[in-house]
C-alpha cells in the first residue's frame, strides 16, 4: 500500500503543533533547540520546541573522528565544563605525517599551517557530547522524540513547508500494515529546521524543491571510516593528534587518516576517502584496513583491541558548495546543509554556530508573528560571523586535490599558512568544481584493479565482524529502505560498465552481486546499513534512492 492509500484507510494522522520543529538531534539541532529556549527565557516568552530523532536515543548514529573546537560551544553554553560536558582529554600535542608504503616523513611543526593545529581543542566522542546536549535541551524544556523518523515534509497550499511527518511503524516487506502497524503523527511548526546531517534524505528533497543549490558548485562528499580500539599503555599518548597523508591513497584521490589518542588507552582511528574518485575497483573500507597495516600504524595498534567500528558519509564541499539555507517555512543547519570546514577536519563547532544564528533568526520572527516565510536573518548573520571568515580561507582546500597531492600540499600550504601571515584570509583566487561526485567513475576496463589482502582477524576485518560491533539492527519485517527506480541498472550498467562499485563503496555489506539465472542480480541487505549515505551520493546511475527505515533502526554507536 502507497503511504496515501495508508492514510485512506487508517488516518487521518494526529497531528501536534509547535513553534518550532527540529529535525535531528545532532549537534546542529540540538543547539537551535537550546539557543531558541535560552532567549525565551530571557524574554519570558514561551516557545515551543520539538526535536525528532531517527537513533534510538541521541548519539544513537553520531560518527565523527573528533576533535572539538570549542569556540560555538563556549558561546551557546559558557559554563559548560561546570555542568560536566565531555570535553575531557585536551589535546597536547599536533603531528602530520606524509606515508609511502613502508616509510613516512614528518611535517615540521613550525610549518604546520593553522588548520592542522588543535591547541585549545578536545579529543571527544560526539556521541557522548550529543547524548549531553541532549541533557541540557530537555532541561530547558525541549521535547525530544527519539525513534521517530521523518519520512515526509509537509508543504502548506502556497508551497510553503509547514512540518513533517515521521513514518509508519509496522509495514511489512510485502508493504502491507501487520498487526502492530500504527500511523506516523505530523508534527506541525511555525517553522521547521532540519539538522539530518550530512546528505539529508529531506534536506537533499527541499535542496531540489527550492532549487538551493542553483549557482553553487556540485557538493563534494567524502565517506570516513573509523574504528575506537583499546591500546597498549606503552603506546598511548593522551591528547596526541596524528593525521596522515599519502599511502594508501593515489596521489589523485583526496582523502588522509586521523588518529586520536582519547583518554583510558582509547585511539580514534580512521581514513577519510573523497567519493569523487576515479577508480570502480577502489574500497574505502579495505583502503582503510590496508593502512593499518603500515609499519607506523601497526606498531600502535598491534597487542590492542578493537572495540567499536562505523561510517559516514561527510559533507566536504565547503562554501563554495553551499547551497541556499533558507526557504519559505524553514531552513537548513549544520551538515544538513554543508557547513563543515575539510581542510580542518571538523564540522560540529559549525553546527553549533549555525544552530544558533538560525534559534536567533527564529526567535526574532516568533516575536514579530511570523510564520512559514523566509528567515533571511539566518544567512545574513552567518555571512557577518567567524564561521563564514573560516569557511572562505578553505574555500579552495578541497579542489586542490584534483591538480594532485603535490599541487595540494604547496596551494594548501600557501593558502593557509604563508596568505595569513601576510594579513590575507581570503585567497584571491577560487578555484571551482564542476563535476558531482557520482559521475567521476571511470570504466572498470580502464582502470587497474585492485587486488586487497585478506584480513587477519587481529589488525584487519571484513565488513560483517564490522558491521556487528555497530550494534545495527533493522527491523527484519519491513521493506528495504534502499529503493531501486530501476531494478535492471544495477546489472545492464553498474555491473557490466564499472563492475559493480556498490560492492565495494559501502562498508557494511549491503551490496552483493550473487548468481541468478545463469547470470547475476543485486543482492540488497539493508539490515547491514548503517546510514553512511555513500550509496545515495556515488552510485553512478543515482539508481540508488536513500528512504528511512523504522524509527530506531540503524547502528547504536557507543563512545563514537
Amino acid at each position: 500500500m502507497t503511504p496515501r492509500e495508508l492514510i485512506e484507510q487508517f488516518g487521518p494522522r494526529e497531528a501536534m503543533e509547535y513553534d518550532v520543529v527540529v529535525v535531528g538531534a545532532g549537534p546542529a539541532g540540538l543547539a537551535t533547540a537550546i539557543r531558541l529556549k535560552q532567549l525565551a527565557a530571557a524574554a519570558s516568552k514561551e516557545v515551543s520546541v520539538v526535536v525528532i530523532e531517527k537513533g534510538s536515543e541521541p548519539g544513537a548514529h553520531i560518527l565523527s573522528g573528533a576533535i572539538m573546537d570549542p569556540r560555538a560551544l563556549d558561546e551557546l553554553l559558557p559554563d559548560w565544563k561546570a555542568q560536566g560536558a565531555p570535553l575531557n582529554q585536551p589535546v597536547t600535542g599536533d603531528k602530520f605525517l606524509f606515508l609511502s608504503e613502508t616509510g613516512s616523513k614528518a611535517t615540521p611543526e613550525w610549518l604546520l599551517p593553522d588548520c592542522f593545529k588543535n591547541h585549545g581543542n578536545y579529543i571527544i566522542s560526539l556521541g557522548d557530547l550529543v547524548k549531553w546536549l541532549a541533557q541540557q535541551a530537555e532541561a530547558l524544556g525541549v521535547e525530544i522524540f527519539p525513534g521517530f523518523t521523518a519520512a515526509e515534509v509537509l508543504y502548506n497550499e502556497n508551497g510553503s513547508v509547514r512540518g513533517v511527518a515521521t513514518g509508519n511503524m509496522g509495514i511489512g516487506k510485502d508493504g502491507q500494515p501487520t498487526d502492530s502497524f500504527q500511523l506516523g503523527m505530523e508534527l506541525l511548526g511555525r517553522y521547521t529546521v532540519f539538522a539530518e546531517g550530512s546528505r539529508g534524505h529531506l534536506g537533499r528533497q527541499l535542496i531540489d524543491r527550492f532549487k538551493l543549490g542553483d549557482g553553487r558548485d556540485p557538493q563534494a562528499y567524502g565517506i570516513g571510516v573509523k574504528e575506537l580500539w583499546e591500546v597498549d599503555a606503552a603506546r598511548h599518548e593522551p591528547g596526541l593528534v596524528l593525521h596522515t597523508a599519502g599511502w594508501p591513497l593515489e596521489s589523485d584521490t583526496y582523502g588522509g587518516s586521523f588518529i586520536y589518542h582519547a583518554p583510558d588507552r582509547r585511539v580514534a582511528i580512521g581514513l577519510v576517502v573523497g567519493l569523487d574518485y576515479h577508480n570502480p575497483w577502489l574500497s574505502p573500507f579495505e583502503e582503510f584496513q590496508r593502512f593499518k597495516t603500515h609499519p607506523e600504524i601497526r606498531s600502535l595498534l598491534e597487542g590492542g583491541r578493537r572495540l567499536s567500528y562505523g561510517a559516514r558519509a561527510i559533507t566536504a564541499g565547503g562554501i563554495l558548495a553551499l547551497p541556499r539555507t533558507v526557504f519559505p517555512g524553514g531552513a537548513l543547519v549544520g551538515c544538513d546543509a554543508g557547513y563543515l570546514n575539510a581542510s580542518r577536519i571538523k564540522g560540529s563547532h559549525a553546527a553549533i554556530k549555525t544552530g544558533s544564528l538560525c534559534a536567533e533568526a527564529i526567535f526574532e520572527a516568533l516575536g514579530a508573528d511570523r510564520r512559514h516565510d523566509l528567515l533571511d536573518a539566518y544567512p545574513a548573520a552567518f555571512e557577518s560571523s567567524w564561521l563564514h571568515a573560516e569557511l572562505m580561507q578553505s574555500k579552495n582546500f578541497k579542489q586542490w586535490f584534483k591538480k594532485g597531492r603535490t599541487t595540494a600540499t604547496l596551494m594548501t600550504g600557501i593558502e593557509q599558512w604563508l596568505l595569513p601571515k601576510l594579513g590575507l584570509h581570503n585567497p584571491p583566487w577560487t578555484i571551482h568544481r564542476k563535476v558531482a561526485d557520482h559521475a567521476t567513475l571511470l570504466p572498470a576496463a580502464d582502470q587497474p584493479k585492485i587486488e586487497y589482502p585478506k584480513p587477519d582477524g587481529k589488525l584487519t576485518f571484513d565488513r560483517l565482524s564490522s558491521v556487528f560491533i555497530s550494534n545495527t539492527n533493522h527491523e527484519e519485517n519491513q521493506p528495504a529502505h534502499l529503493t531501486l527506480k530501476d531494478p535492471t541498472v544495477p546489472v545492464k550498467v553498474n555491473l557490466a560498465k564499472y563492475a559493480g562499485p556498490e560492492a565495494r563503496y559501502c562498508p557494511a555489506a549491503v551490496y552483493e552481486f550473487v548468481p541468478a539465472d545463469g547470470g547475476q542480480r543485486l543482492q540488497i541487505n539493508a539490515q547491514n546499513c548503517v546510514h553512511c549515505k555513500t550509496c545515495d551520493i556515488k552510485d553512478p546511475t543515482q539508481n540508488i534512492v536513500w528512504v528511512t527505515p523504522e524509527g530506531g533502526g540503524g547502528p547504536n554507536y557507543a563512545g563514537m
